[in-house]
């Protein structure tokens, strides 16, 4: 069976819940976007991705891309299905009217890609990187380059690339080498390899437009002397740019994405942002995309859930708990160990909705809003909440198609459900966008730590005063926040003696905030008005199956902040 995205789970979310008509009608851009026009596109983007996106995803994955005389072609399909991509409005639904978009809240947009994700992953990839390259386009780049490139980019009729990794400089960037050479005319010479550029070359678009990260010759080692130059496939008069992808890899997964080596050979580029600033410019599409990315855990699992939750309503197999023997072999549905599995992961996917869509709210209030404070707030809401949701999302993604997997027993492990497809397919999330720990010491070192976590503290605050203390639910959810905040200054308190110690408890800390998040979530969703047999038994799940793990890893925190003796 192809993924089927489901608006009105989606729609359930964003009203019932986050009330995000009411908010986004506060935002002067989006006055006119009500729950009529929203709920609008969201089944026009439904119809799209179940009938034209979702059907390429086995080919997608068993014919794969293939790269001939340094042409790479992509899957049977997906060049017809990227024009229609396009031809829709699709790539362009939050870039600005100004620029060739559709001028929508940014939450319409995350919704879109994370059904895409769940639909064909490999697919998704070409895509993926559209908007952050917008965005650094239209920020940091010149107005002569903004009036070349920044359009066919907002529309979609160009494709790009983020140009970052190099055979020796994994994550640490302030390794990369690549070095540009200033031009008489203002532009640079850009020379040096990249590894694991997605879609680097492929058939999609006339034009890659690579953001390309690297060094100018005066430059100081380091992060601090790097700049970000654009540098086009093909240069304005239409001549083929020094620019050659020397092989695609062969990889676990995403076979439907061409992971290219791109080797630049004095090729032709313009700075992008100040000479040395390129990591400023460059974090801006890395920002945007570790959201898409979370989301993209978050519709991979839906994907396997999807799957997992079909056959478990037809197949049969002995006689579960409780039924009647003469009944006969019992749905696996019925049996506790699968119904476990099945809830658990729904649990995961509706709380972990609600964090996600919040957060794709809060930018586009961050962007928006006329009041300093609610942008400040809201852009202090997304730089901590987005490493936790790439970090538990991509993790749960791969995680929780294991366990969807294990529904099927040995027909998981065979091709012909497109189940094993799946996890093959999530285990990258965890790698790319910055690995999982470095989004876990992204949040407690970088983030929460150099103030005691008191700026932490007061979004947690937020959150509490969004629930009602008189339900119990609610006022568990509220319990855990305080926790959490007391832990927050136990570990800052340890630092002291310990300078290690919060970088080995980084991901245990960063697991700690996610389940609170999603006690809060759960909190909300399961007195929300509308929310029916379905979310009760999800939050049911989570109360027995996911919460625990919040006193497991509130134990080893205290443990490891005791006083070393």
């Amino acid at each position: 069976m192809d993924y089927a995205p489901r608006p009105e789970d989606v729609r359930f979310l964003l009203d019932a819940v986050l009330g995000a008509s009411q908010q986004l009608a506060r935002l002067a851009p989006f006055a006119e976007v009500d729950a009529d026009l929203q709920a609008q596109v969201l089944e026009q983007a439904a119809t799209f991705v179940g009938e034209v996106i979702a059907p390429l995803q086995r080919d997608g994955d068993e014919i794969g891309c293939r790269l001939e005389g340094g042409q790479v072609h992509t899957p049977p399909g997906f060049a017809a299905a990227y024009q229609a991509f396009v031809e829709g409005g699709w790539p362009s639904l939050s870039a600005a009217t100004e620029d060739g978009g559709q001028g929508l809240p940014a939450v319409l947009e995350a919704v879109l890609y994370e059904w895409l994700a769940g639909a064909n992953h490999g697919f998704t990839m070409a895509p993926g990187l559209l908007h952050g390259a917008y965005e650094c386009i239209r920020h940091h780049a010149s107005d002569d380059l903004k009036a070349r490139y920044l359009g066919k980019v907002a529309t979609g009729e160009w494709l790009a690339t983020m140009c970052l990794t190099e055979a020796h400089a994994g994550s640490d960037l302030g390794l990369v080498r690549t070095r540009a050479v200033p031009q008489a005319n203002g532009c640079v010479r850009v020379s040096g390899t990249k590894i694991f550029i997605s879609g680097g070359e492929h058939d999609l678009t006339p034009n890659i437009v690579h953001l390309v990260l690297c060094r100018l010759p005066d430059a100081p080692a380091g992060p601090k002397g790097l700049s970000l130059a654009l540098v086009p496939k093909v240069l304005d008069d239409g001549a083929r740019n020094a620019v050659q992808c020397e092989r695609i890899e062969e990889k676990m997964g995403l076979h439907g994405s061409p992971t290219c080596v791109m080797r630049f050979d004095e090729a032709t580029g313009w700075l992008v942002g100040e000479p040395g600033r390129g990591l400023a410019a460059m974090f801006v599409m890395m920002n945007a995309a570790r959201l898409h990315v979370a989301l993209q855990g978050i519709g991979l699992l839906d994907a396997a859930w999807q799957k997992a939750h079909a056959y478990a309503q037809e197949r049969r197999q002995m006689v579960a708990p409780g039924a009647d023997r003469a009944s006969g072999p019992s749905l696996i549905a019925e049996h506790p160990a699968v119904a476990r599995v099945l809830d658990t992961q729904r649990a995961w996917i509706d709380g972990g909705r609600l964090i996600a869509y919040r957060t794709a709210l809060q930018l586009d209030i961050a962007r928006h809003a006329e009041d300093a404070k609610a942008r400040e707030a809201a852009q202090q809401w997304c730089s901590y909440i987005t490493p936790v949701l790439k970090a538990a999302c991509t993790q749960q993604g791969f995680d929780g198609a294991s366990a969807c997997l294990q529904v099927f027993g040995g027909h998981g492990y065979v091709r012909e459900w497109g189940i094993e497809q799946i996890l093959r397919d999530a285990r990258v999330t965890m790698i790319y966008e910055g690995t999982n720990e470095i989004q876990a010491i992204d949040l407690l070192v970088r983030k929460v730590l150099p103030d005691v976590g008191a700026g932490f503290a007061a979004t947690l605050l937020a959150l509490r005063d969004e629930l009602d203390a008189s339900r119990d639910v609610d006022a568990d959810a509220q319990r855990r926040l305080a926790q959490l905040r007391y832990l927050t200054t136990q570990i800052a308190m340890a630092a002291h003696a310990q300078p290690r110690l919060p970088y080995e408890l980084a991901d245990d800390y960063l697991r700690l905030v996610m389940v609170t998040l999603l006690a809060w979530a759960w909190a909300r969703i399961e007195q929300a008005p509308g929310a029916g047999e379905a979310h009760a038994r999800a939050a049911a799940a989570f109360r027995r199956w996911v919460l625990p793990e919040f006193d497991m890893r509130a134990a080893i925190i205290k443990k490891a902040c005791e006083p070393q003796g």
